[in-house]
């Protein structure tokens, strides 16, 4: 697939990341999200653009979501440490909060999303184009960006979940993954809806 090579290309076109437990997560994420694409390839662009009948999001519209969702907390991570500020190492409260986040992900209960990634921020309609080379963008720039981080970075509060609060870089992108997870069980229900 033309798609999957050029992220790949894309993709070690960066430094390598030294951290061995962040390069495992961004190349699953990266993996899962090759396979989700693989999977939606099946359907027309107007299944993709349809919203189900009882209401909620087209599997675009998830898509656009969960883009907005990593490209707002790499922004959040940068804006951050763009002004030098005192960090606290993660901790053990800090894997416990990792953990609970990553626990309710993969439950069936639903929570609000922020007004930022949630509906008003979502384009009514999409296509594949922007998808692919929007959310390739948004995970080149990850990649890129934690590359050149010094690695004490990865041993801090550096990233404030708007639930779960402050987690580590590895907490950041573990939450990156049960969200992604959580969604593609939503988009694939959508899909079926619209068949």
């Amino acid at each position: 697939m033309v798609y999957q090579n050029e992220v790949l290309k894309n993709v070690h076109q960066h430094p390598t990341i030294t951290n061995p437990p962040i390069t495992a997560i961004l190349d699953r994420i990266d993996q899962k999200k090759l396979d989700l694409f693989n999977y939606m390839k099946e359907f027309k662009e107007s299944d993709l653009n349809a919203t189900p009948r009882q209401g909620g999001w087209s599997a675009f519209q998830i898509c656009h979501h969960l883009m907005l969702s990593e490209f707002q907390s790499l922004a959040y991570v940068k804006k951050k440490l763009s002004y030098n500020p005192k960090l606290k190492p993660a901790n053990m409260a800090t894997k416990m909060r990792q953990k609970l986040l990553t626990t309710y992900l993969s439950t069936p209960m639903k929570f609000k999303a922020p007004e930022s990634v949630g509906t008003q921020a979502l384009p009514y309609e999409s296509n594949w184009e922007s998808v692919e080379i929007e959310w390739a963008n948004v995970r080149k720039e990850l990649r890129a960006f934690l590359s050149v981080l010094p690695e004490e970075m990865f041993e801090k509060e550096v990233y404030k979940h708007p639930f779960a609060g402050r987690l580590s870089l590895e907490g950041m992108l573990v939450f990156f993954e049960g969200h992604f997870d959580r969604h593609v069980k939503q988009i694939k229900k959508t899909l079926r809806r619209v068949e």
